[in-house]
């Protein structure tokens, strides 16, 4: 993984001792809040329906033993105990003390770490596959690019102050567990046979209250242009994109507007003067950043066949079919730690369950982390001889449940219970819908499926893209939920695709109820090992609509 040179130490450090001066004046009178406000937000500092929170930035979701133990020294010292792991791979901290919010952010940067970018209308943290790097599916690493655009778009000093938010992801693997599709700006990374490493480049991907799917605009741009590219495509959004009205300030609406045609006329056209710029990236440069991400040195792992402790133990079998990935190397494993423990806010880890998490990194692997944009933990390195090990420890630890990728292994957003702009409440609702399914075998038949739960339209929990999505709607006063069917964020090679609204929305109340209809249609409906995404793609709405409604009424 990336490491800090002497450069990014003091550009971090003078950034946490800036915050420090701007706090301190602020709380002494010196600055209004309307400046502060831009202020706290570039350090990743909000404020919530019941104090304030720190997003903490993790870059593409990969983080150190060391890292984490210090996210865990965070949240015992300065939280209440805990932390937040986000669907854009960071770490949220939901109860600091405003004052004492510098003290973390020289805390962070003595583990080069930071909070820049993690808010505000600036390019956020790039993010990428929780797999990248050990994925069997992989045909390049997309992470040394991602450093790269990280870099670079750090204190950029044109886009800094953009329309909106503006959020990249990069993919180099067959299944795009990435979600490149639903991006502003969407890269997919691989070898081409003559012309070395190329991107495909998708802009105007989103959620939020108008959804869009990224429209390809370029494909086998060559690597050398990657920032110079990108920076065309920031320029002409920062030049047109809409400043007037924030719902309608997203490269997606600017896309719409100039057709993905028109859009690609006016970043040819920018690029014209950018393609030979300083931001051209240099063969040296390029495998500078490489070297940062090679493979590590595996030991040679004995051939070992689980079949037999798969069969004496049916509990560790159960979590092996589920929350074991095929790794690149033979004998090793990736392995994904679920924080879906029922009555437990999906994405909460204790400082116990982070210490836990590193020591298993250093024990079992590299001392490598990755957070997934499902808000679980994955240990990228573990070798196949000893996952009952780990999976004991696990389970000790209640991070060793079989769910990842069932229903069970929500999305969800900390909706009302904590975030300002939410209409409705996720977490007692996730929970709901876990104890109403908590049965292993039944979950298991139903297949993968994406249950994502938003308490707003700014679609943190990704329900535009959930199999089920369940959105928080305000009716009068009284917490609503809309449900839609049919989204997919574009992994496991399928197209991506936006939900659709089944209908009137539900109290929270009976939507366990609902859930339970429309698994029935697809239980009763599917063909073989259907999926639901495929059953729902081949049958359309109209079977669930009526079952929902017709029961209802």
């Amino acid at each position: 993984m990336y490491r800090y040179d002497t450069f990014d130490r003091q550009f971090v450090n003078e950034r946490v001792a800036h915050y420090r001066e701007q706090t301190e004046r602020y709380l002494a009178g010196e600055i209004p809040d309307e400046e502060f406000l831009q202020l706290r937000l570039r350090n990743g500092l909000y404020v919530q329906r019941l104090a304030p929170m720190l997003r903490v930035a993790v870059p593409y979701g990969t983080l150190s033993s060391e890292q984490l133990r210090r996210l865990a020294h965070i949240a015992r010292h300065w939280d209440r105990g805990y932390g937040h792991l986000s669907t854009r791979q960071n770490m949220q901290f939901n109860w600091p003390e405003l004052a004492e919010v510098p003290d973390i952010l020289e805390s962070l940067a003595e583990v080069e770490m930071h909070a820049i970018q993690t808010s505000g209308n600036c390019i956020r943290n790039v993010t990428t596959d929780q797999f990248a790097g050990v994925a069997s599916d992989e045909s390049l690493d997309p992470r040394p690019y991602c450093e790269l655009l990280r870099q670079w778009s750090t204190n950029h000093p044109e886009f800094d102050w953009l329309p909106r938010k503006f959020k990249i992801a990069v993919t180099g693997a067959s299944s795009d567990r990435a979600a490149i599709a639903v991006h502003d700006i969407g890269l997919a990374v691989y070898r081409h046979t003559d012309s070395g490493v190329c991107f495909d480049v998708y802009v105007g991907g989103g959620q939020g209250r108008t959804p869009a799917v990224a429209q390809l605009i370029r494909q086998g741009l060559p690597v050398q242009h990657l920032l110079t590219y990108t920076e065309a495509i920031m320029r002409v959004y920062n030049r047109y994109g809409r400043r007037d009205n924030k719902y309608k300030a997203r490269i997606k609406i600017l896309v719409k507007a100039m057709t993905a045609e028109g859009f690609q006329q006016r970043v040819d056209e920018e690029w014209a003067h950018l393609k030979d710029s300083p931001s051209t990236l240099t063969e040296g440069e390029i495998e500078r950043m490489e070297a940062f991400f090679r493979p590590h040195n595996y030991p040679a792992a004995e051939a070992f066949d689980l079949g037999g402790e798969r069969l004496r133990d049916q509990q560790f079998d159960r979590w092996v079919r589920t929350n074991v990935t095929e790794h690149k190397v033979s004998g090793y494993a990736v392995v994904t730690l679920s924080t879906k423990i029922t009555g437990v806010p999906p994405g909460d880890v204790s400082d116990a369950q982070m210490e836990a998490v590193a020591d298993w990194a250093d024990e079992f692997g590299f001392g490598e982390i990755r957070i997934s944009h499902d808000q679980n933990f994955v240990l990228p390195d573990v070798p196949v001889a000893r996952l009952s090990e780990l999976w004991r420890n696990a389970c000790e630890a209640q991070l060793g449940a079989a769910n990842a990728g069932l229903l069970s292994d929500m999305i969800c957003c900390p909706g009302g219970d904590y975030c300002s702009l939410a209409n409705a409440k996720s977490i007692p609702l996730a929970e709901a819908i876990q104890r109403r399914f908590d049965d292993y075998d039944y979950q298991y038949d139903l297949g993968s499926l994406d249950i994502n739960i938003s308490g707003c339209m700014n679609a943190c929990g990704h329900h535009h893209v959930g199999h089920i999505g369940i959105l928080g709607v305000d009716k009068k006063g009284a917490e609503f939920y809309q449900i839609s069917l049919g989204g997919h964020s574009g992994e496991h090679g399928l197209a991506a695709s936006l939900g659709q609204i089944i209908g009137p929305s539900f109290s929270r109340a009976t939507v366990p109820d609902v859930i339970a209809r429309i698994l029935d249609v697809f239980v009763a409906q599917r063909v073989e090992e259907e999926t639901f995404l495929g059953c729902f793609r081949r049958i359309g709405m109209e079977p669930f609509k009526q079952q929902v409604y017709e029961r209802a009424a």
